[in-house]
């Protein structure tokens, strides 16, 4: 997957773009019909939700985690430093 962020401060536009694969495992017949019946993809981009019951059909990624639940936070975070805004906790 590609992400992308921005942050525009003073009519200057900042952004980042990242990627992050995923890997699902694949699944059997059973799982699939579990899952959905969970309901739990309801609403959820690719149709999974990596940080409820679908966590546990990923054996890993390479990326940003954030990224792959909504937004790629150290990204974000750099691009508000980078317009003087301040945020808590980031390097």
């Amino acid at each position: 997957m590609i992400t992308h962020v921005g942050v525009r401060s003073d009519d200057t536009l900042r952004e980042r773009s990242g990627s992050t694969r995923v890997a699902m495992k694949r699944l059997s017949e059973d799982q699939r019909e579990a899952y959905l019946a969970s309901g739990e993809w309801r609403g959820k981009a690719g149709g999974y939700s990596i940080q409820g019951r679908a966590g546990a059909f990923i054996p890993w990624i390479s990326g940003s985690y954030s990224a792959v639940v909504g937004l790629p936070l150290a990204q974000t975070a750099q691009l508000l430093q980078s317009a003087g805004i301040p945020v808590w906790g980031a390097p």
